[in-house]
């Protein structure tokens, strides 16, 4: 099907207004000014990132802020990626080679599976940590961690996972949410573990003010890393379906009972609208009367909850890097 369908799509995806992917809001800017003033007690920088994403996203920003302190980085969500898929890219090897020491897939939603945060992750924050000069910090017997990351990629999710991992006494010490944004400010330190004291401070997510380019900045709309109002729900749709068409990937197909492969969004969001039952009333200004028309928002809000959990398939987005 890839082959003989291929030519009718689109080679390059045009976003109908860029100003749809700058989102910088205030609390933004006062996260990096904290963030940069608190580095001076920060041991170790924990970045939490997509999986589906390892690239898109991640701010040069954050690289200065590591480079006199050990990174490691979480590939978050890792159940909705292939591991083959990481590894054939070569996705570990490039991050190292932009800097980060150590690499981990976790999939941070599962708290059943946090044996790998004691046993693994945090050892390796006191291993790097000893293993390079504290400056101001040294000899003291605490640990400070510093978890960064753009939004909505799991870096509250992280710290509640480790404190219930660890404390006696269980429960929520941030707040997390299913969309960008729900961490607003530096927070106080929070403490994971007793022996030795290690604690964690949480951060606002942070994304560059100049989304370097459109595919970029669509990936992360597609990842709930920008507010799907602000993008618009119809927008991530057309762009998810340029992304799997052109890698021939029909899984929609299927998965919505449509025909054939569609590079059309508001076609294929139509069909989906009909064949779910989602429809509204709408207003027709030539008759002066209430019309039924398929909700293709409410339809493009089906399409991305179904590519979001992971049942349109497990895919690597930055698979061009």
């Amino acid at each position: 099907m890839a082959s003989r369908l291929s030519g009718a799509f689109r080679s390059k995806f045009v976003v109908p207004n860029l100003d749809i992917l700058r989102w910088f809001p205030g609390h933004m800017h006062k996260g990096i000014d904290r963030m940069q003033a608190r580095l001076k007690d920060i041991d170790c920088i924990i970045e939490v990132h997509d999986a589906r994403i390892p690239f898109s996203g991640r701010d040069s920003k954050f690289r200065s802020f590591m480079q006199q302190r050990p990174h490691i980085l979480l590939l978050n969500k890792c159940d909705l990626v292939e591991e083959k898929d990481i590894r054939e890219l070569q996705i570990i090897e490039k991050l190292q080679r932009e800097g980060v020491h150590v690499v981990f897939l976790t999939d941070l939603r599962q708290y059943e599976k946090c044996d790998i945060l004691r046993n693994k992750i945090l050892p390796v924050v006191r291993e790097l940590t000893d293993s390079r000069p504290r400056y101001n910090r040294e000899g003291l017997k605490e640990y400070n961690i510093m978890v960064i990351g753009v939004p909505n990629v799991g870096k509250s999710t992280f710290i509640n996972t480790v404190r219930w991992a660890n404390a006696p006494k269980k429960g929520r010490a941030v707040s997390v949410g299913n969309k960008a944004g729900v961490t607003r400010s530096v927070s106080s330190k929070v403490k994971i573990e007793s022996n030795p004291p290690i604690y964690i401070v949480d951060t606002p997510g942070i994304l560059t003010p100049h989304i370097p380019n459109i595919e970029n900045g669509m990936r992360l709309a597609l990842c709930s890393c920008l507010p799907d109002h602000l993008v618009g729900e119809e927008n991530i749709v057309d762009y998810l379906l340029f992304w799997m068409n052109k890698r021939g990937k029909f899984s929609y197909v299927d998965f919505f009972c449509v025909d054939e492969p569609i590079d059309n969004a508001v076609m294929f969001l139509v069909k989906v609208a009909t064949k779910k039952n989602l429809l509204k009333r709408v207003l027709d200004l030539a008759t002066h009367q209430y019309v039924i028309k398929p909700d293709i928002v409410q339809a493009a809000v089906l399409v991305l909850k179904a590519f979001r959990s992971g049942q349109l398939g497990k895919f690597v987005l930055d698979d061009n890097v």
